[in-house]
């Protein structure tokens, strides 16, 4: 396939794009600078503009686009640019994908489980309720932008990722750092669930919705979702390292901010579309995961 992959610099695009040019597919990412490589096309969604000529032929799409959700305090100014960097980057891409002379087969777009808001104990499959927080809203908005290629006929996956564990950046990236040096713990009270999926297993989804007929929103996180408390026993067994050191809420909220309710917020997703499609997991619990993480089963 020739695949047209955006935000192909982040943690989960870099390896992505590694991952297909392995398989034999054509990738094209799409870049905010001049092209300094084959393969690179150039765009600027704030501005809306994407030469559709510029892309050629294309089979396949990956929207990975969007500002970090964790990375800033969550001012006014930090959530717009959550919000508009998701809606203009899908808005501009789907536009020119529909003036292309054939229409891709498939766009897959980066979602977020973050849909559902902080949902307690129900079990969230790809038909739960919408949430009504910040985030879901986000989530909606950046949804409905892709929503123009469904109605075009592109089959378009609505890829709504959990918590990624990845040991080389993101949030367990730094939950590590403290882990390895005796300081992790309970978040809260650590009863909150948490939906995790490791790297290897995100990239693996995203293909197969790439070369499956999966359309509509897909949950793309581990099929047994955890208390944050079973991750941080996990993760502390894995080290070899104690995990006494409970972080209360309020400690929380004056380090995070707004965005503490995220990592506090109790969303227990089942990637029902995904298993029912026939995908299988390398990393299906937080166990797996965190051996993962660690080095302990490395090829887990």
């Amino acid at each position: 396939m020739r695949v047209v992959v955006s935000g192909a610099s982040g943690l989960i695009g870099r390896h992505l794009v590694r991952h297909l040019r392995g398989q034999g597919h054509e990738v094209v990412t799409l870049v905010r600078r001049q092209p300094r490589e084959p393969g690179e096309v150039r765009w600027d969604p704030a501005a809306g503009e994407l030469d559709p000529a510029a892309l050629g032929s294309v089979d396949g799409v990956v929207n990975l686009s969007g500002a970090g959700v964790g990375d800033h305090r969550w001012t006014d100014a930090h959530k717009r640019l959550v919000l508009s960097s998701r809606v203009d980057s899908t808005s501009t891409l789907v536009r020119a994908l529909l003036a292309l002379d054939t229409a891709p087969r498939v766009l897959v777009n980066a979602s977020a489980i973050g849909a559902y808001g902080d949902a307690g104990e129900a079990v969230l499959t790809e038909d739960a309720p919408r949430g009504t927080d910040f985030l879901a809203e986000v989530v909606a908005r950046w949804e409905e932008a892709a929503a123009p290629a469904a109605e075009a006929g592109v089959r378009v996956a609505l890829a709504r990722t959990g918590l990624l564990a990845d040991p080389g950046g993101g949030a367990f990236g730094r939950l590590l750092t403290l882990f390895r040096l005796g300081l992790g713990g309970p978040l809260g009270d650590g009863r909150h669930w948490w939906s995790l999926i490791s790297t290897p297993d995100e990239v693996a989804a995203l293909t197969f919705l790439l070369e499956q007929p999966v359309s509509g929103p897909v949950n793309l996180a581990c099929p047994a979702p955890a208390r944050n408390a079973e991750v941080t026993r996990a993760l502390g067994r894995a080290l070899h390292r104690p995990t006494l050191l409970a972080v209360p809420r309020p400690a929380l909220r004056l380090a995070l901010g707004e965005f503490s309710g995220q990592v506090l917020a109790s969303q227990r997703v089942v990637p029902r579309a995904l298993l029912d499609a026939g995908f299988r997991f390398r990393h299906p619990d937080a166990a797996s995961i965190a051996g993962w993480l660690t080095g302990e089963h490395p090829t887990g």
